[in-house]
């Protein structure tokens, strides 16, 4: 399975893109907005696209062509405007629902956040930012793709521990990107997980046993 990567440039897309090489299943495209990105990953041999979220969706359509699965992995961060959380966390991940559509590939895998489709639940200081992953979800899941969501908590540098909690209305709580990266990757190809939305965390149990029981 051919899997272009979102927002390859992220620490999380940078870890995913790392498991996509590493597999015997699995081929990495990587989808990044500067040059200098895009020669980076040529050096690892990673397959490398230029594209904008702010772009048309025929520009996207451009980078997705090719490949049997998306993961939408990208974000504004926390250190642009608003704006940007309208253009890259919602209207950038609706476009490439769009794109995905319109090339006819399938697999959608949508990064998220703890809750976000919980309005009651969403934190005051970043109330936004809820408010753009929860639309772009739900455009995920009215589309015609064979989607997952996943909902990761806190994001924080540490390394991974193999050991997650997977559910449908989790308490807050943290995990490593490191994690995360391996949910996604274990999910793409896993049948359960398929027109499934959930939280995760760091927890006790394995990624296998954790998809088990949403």
């Amino acid at each position: 399975m051919k899997v272009l990567v979102v927002g390859a440039n992220g620490q999380i897309g940078q870890k995913l893109i790392e498991l996509l090489q590493e597999s015997d299943k699995h081929e990495a495209r990587a989808m990044v907005r500067k040059q200098e990105q895009a020669e980076a990953f040529k050096e690892r041999g990673v397959e490398t696209v230029i594209a904008n979220l702010e772009g048309s969706v025929d520009e996207l359509a451009g980078a997705v062509r090719g490949c049997d699965a998306v993961v939408f992995t990208a974000g504004s961060g926390g250190h642009t405007g608003l704006d940007k959380t309208l253009l890259i966390d919602l209207d950038g991940a609706v476009k490439t629902v769009e794109a995905a559509e319109k090339v006819g590939v399938k697999r959608f895998i949508m990064v998220s956040a703890l809750q976000a489709n919980n309005r009651e639940n969403w934190s005051d200081q970043i109330r936004p930012y809820y408010a753009a992953k929860h639309y772009a979800d739900r455009a995920v899941e009215q589309s015609s793709l064979i989607y997952t969501i996943v909902r990761p908590g806190g994001l924080v540098n540490e390394p991974g521990t193999g050991k997650v909690k997977a559910g449908e209305q989790l308490e807050r709580g943290s995990i490593p990107r490191e994690d995360v990266a391996s949910v996604i990757f274990r999910v793409l190809g896993e049948a359960h997980t398929f027109n499934r939305s959930f939280d995760l965390v760091s927890g006790e149990q394995s990624i296998g046993e954790a998809l088990k029981s949403i």
